[in-house]
């Protein structure tokens, strides 16, 4: 029986304090659906994908779990139509990143949807505070994906400090129940992973990419610098974010030769390569936690060990505190 609960889980409609990533447009519907069996939130991305097959998805997910999930939107790019469709869709939470947009927030609110903000730094937070985001997610630079500079072990009980009443979730470098007992010793109310999930057996990625998480240490999870050659345009204001990559040639090439990238031949291999459930081979994003995930397990078993690893370690950090 799981036994961790905290004020965010009543919030969202959740058992258990942990949230999955959204992946952007790597297709998660399977992974999304077991993490909500589960008891925990899941996601679903809606970078680059036509919104035909945004909807496909959503129809799935809800086939397969009538328990609340999220649906992601990030400014790269903001698509306002994909946008109207997901409130429509009525979602429990709609999560975004890289900028605040408090018109947004205000539509999902009109709607009666929760809003899930993540922030990589002090600024973005009392911005999301100021426009009423209901979950703050602090995400430390550790993190895959797009993140910020400042580390998870500052950023956490900063955002606290500052929230308030707001419930804060914790991500970056978070990958076992350690993580997770970190967390809530922060006064964060839950956790966000993204590449312990990753390395899942229902995440529709390849193999190949699963077995580089497990391998890897965490110095090679690194900024994938100019990878705005490849990467679309951010389109709103404030918007800001370097994203966080296992080591490919490309990546390589992108932070020592950019110039010898050409955009043109190279967008659409990438892209092609991402819409198949592949990527590994160009820009796996990749957190430094993959230090800590030794094997590829169903998101109901992460789940479940994360927990109990987390309640095994609050009770070590009591007993070692104790005179």
């Amino acid at each position: 029986m799981l036994s961790i609960s905290t004020p965010v889980c009543e919030l969202l409609g959740i058992e258990v304090p942990i949230v999955c990533a959204a992946f952007g447009p790597w297709e998660e519907v399977g992974l999304a659906a077991a993490v909500c069996e589960a008891g925990g939130l899941g996601s679903l991305g809606t970078a680059v994908r036509t919104l035909p097959e945004l909807r496909e998805q959503w129809a799935a997910l809800r086939g397969l779990t009538d328990r609340p999930f999220a649906i992601n939107h990030t400014t790269r790019p903001f698509d306002e139509e994909t946008f109207q469709a997901t409130l429509e869709e009525r979602p429990a939470a709609i999560s975004f990143h890289l900028a605040v947009p408090p018109d947004l927030i205000a539509r999902a609110h009109d709607a009666g949807i929760l809003w899930i903000q993540q922030v990589c730094d002090a600024r973005q937070a009392a911005a999301a505070l100021e426009a009423g985001a209901d979950v703050l997610v602090a995400q430390g630079g550790e993190a895959g994906g797009h993140s910020g500079d400042v580390g998870t072990m500052v950023l956490v009980p900063q955002i606290v400090d500052m929230a308030g009443e707001t419930p804060v979730v914790a991500a970056g470098g978070i990958a076992d129940g350690r993580g997770m007992a970190a967390a809530l010793a922060l006064g964060a109310q839950g956790v966000l992973m993204g590449t312990r999930f990753l390395a899942s057996t229902e995440m529709s990625v390849s193999d190949e990419w699963k077995q580089r998480i497990v391998g890897a240490d965490a110095v090679d999870a690194v900024k994938a610098l100019n990878s705005e050659r490849i990467l679309p345009p951010f389109n709103r204001p404030g918007s800001f974010g370097v994203p966080r990559s296992l080591r490919t040639p490309l990546v390589d090439v992108l932070r020592e030769h950019p110039e010898q990238v050409d955009p043109a031949e190279t967008v659409p291999r990438v892209t092609e390569a991402v819409l198949g459930g592949r990527g590994d081979e160009y820009l796996p994003f990749t957190g430094q936690s993959t230090a800590l995930v030794h094997d590829i397990l169903p998101a109901r078993e992460i789940i479940r060990r994360t927990v109990r690893e987390a309640e095994a370690a609050l009770e070590r950090a009591a007993d070692a505190a104790r005179p």
